[in-house]
């Protein structure tokens, strides 16, 4: 669809109605963005900037949109499309209860082992669950070890680039509320059944494959994005990449194996992929190098994807409503309609997502600032630019 070259005289007594709108969109919001370039804070920090008409398969929009910089938490947008285009939405998160051993008189003379599948989401009713799963398989004490296995993934505990002073979440198979204490609470649960004595034994091994199912406790990828995306959850992002790393089968499955999913996916949609630095999935990585227009297009190949575009869209915060945009955008034409996800790190700024434009048109859009020193700056920048493509 080719946009008219002139706009309508902003003079017209029609000018507020749909006609008109449709004919002045998009040049009215490109001058409007053109000052908005201008501003001060542009002399000493740099701008990606990309907006895409998905309605029209169309920019409408282009600043520096190939340059590198840090994503900060838009990697997280990275990494759920290429999840859900590896994974599909349907996929369930697995944490597994097996027994070896033989069972005598209701008691267990053997051991059990919980195969991790670095699910963010185990809590204490995970735990309850296992227990009473062991009950019904006719266990009410057990004379053994408890292992834990860990070898879905590598022992590496941090993300390749994360500064060593930040709070960074264990990157473990097997936790409980973000810390790696699931067996000392499972052990515990199963001393206040009387199942075991206080000074049971913990360990780490393979299950053997000879081991008796006990039981599964499984999550929704749907559920793990919800808080990955609202609440830019760090390690919920990185169990992702980590699911999507071990969906070939691969044992002690690393980062770098996740991340070649991401290569083989910038890579089918017509970008080089060695091009841009993939280091880890949250955006926490001071190693991360994409652009403006990778994220566009990744973000109108999952628009295309419906069954990929249908588990991300629910996930992603909405301005003044939810998520890290609750506060943001109030009052203005972009509440309720821009759904994007934030990012932010030291110096960075970044916003990537969808929105409905004034004519009807759905747009998807990336921008990232660099180089900011006060974040505050860089949000109400591109709070400014979303209210633009979002008004009449």
């Amino acid at each position: 669809m080719a946009w008219p070259l002139k706009a309508q005289n902003d003079d017209s007594k029609n000018n507020s109605d749909t006609l008109s709108t449709r004919l002045v969109w998009p040049r009215h919001v490109q001058r409007a963005i053109d000052q908005q370039i201008q501003a001060p804070l542009l002399d000493v920090s740099q701008l990606g900037l990309l907006v895409w008409d998905l309605t029209a398969d169309s920019a409408i929009y282009r600043y520096n949109e190939r340059q590198l910089m840090r994503p900060a938490s838009t990697m997280k947008l990275v990494t759920a499309i290429t999840a859900l285009d590896c994974l599909g939405g349907n996929y369930l998160y697995s944490t597994s209860l097996l027994y070896r051993g033989n069972i005598v008189n209701r008691r267990l003379i053997g051991d059990l082992y919980v195969i991790g599948g670095m699910d963010p989401m185990l809590d204490g009713s995970d735990i309850d669950a296992f227990v009473k799963a062991l009950r019904n398989a006719g266990i009410d004490s057990i004379c053994g070890t408890l292992l834990a296995d860990k070898s879905m993934k590598d022992t590496l505990r941090w993300g390749e680039g994360w500064c060593w002073d930040d709070k960074n979440p264990p990157l473990s198979p097997l936790t409980l509320g973000r810390n790696v204490h699931f067996m000392e609470r499972f052990a515990a649960q199963l001393a206040a059944e009387g199942m075991v004595s206080d000074s049971v034994v913990l360990g780490d091994d393979i299950t053997p494959d000879d081991a008796e199912f006990v039981a599964v406790r499984q999550h929704s990828l749907d559920h793990v994005l919800l808080k990955m995306m609202k609440e830019s959850d760090n390690f919920y992002a990185e169990s992702v990449l980590f699911q999507t790393a071990t969906s070939h089968g691969n044992r002690f499955a690393t980062a770098r194996d996740g991340l070649a999913q991401t290569r083989r996916l910038v890579n089918s949609i017509g970008l080089n992929a060695s091009d841009y630095r993939f280091a880890d999935g949250s955006g926490l990585s001071l190693y991360n190098y994409v652009s403006a227009e990778l994220l566009t297009r990744l973000l109108r190949y999952a628009w295309l994807k419906k069954d990929i575009y249908v588990h991300l869209l629910p996930s992603l915060p909405i301005a003044g409503q939810d998520g890290t945009l609750k506060k943001r955008m109030r009052r203005s034409a972009a509440e309720g309609n821009v759904r994007a996800k934030t990012g932010t790190l030291t110096g960075i700024v970044s916003l990537a997502g969808y929105c409905t434009a004034a004519n009807g048109h759905e747009l998807c859009f990336a921008i990232i600032n660099q180089g900011i020193m006060h974040s505050r700056e860089g949000r109400d920048f591109q709070d400014r630019i979303c209210e633009l493509l979002c008004k009449p």
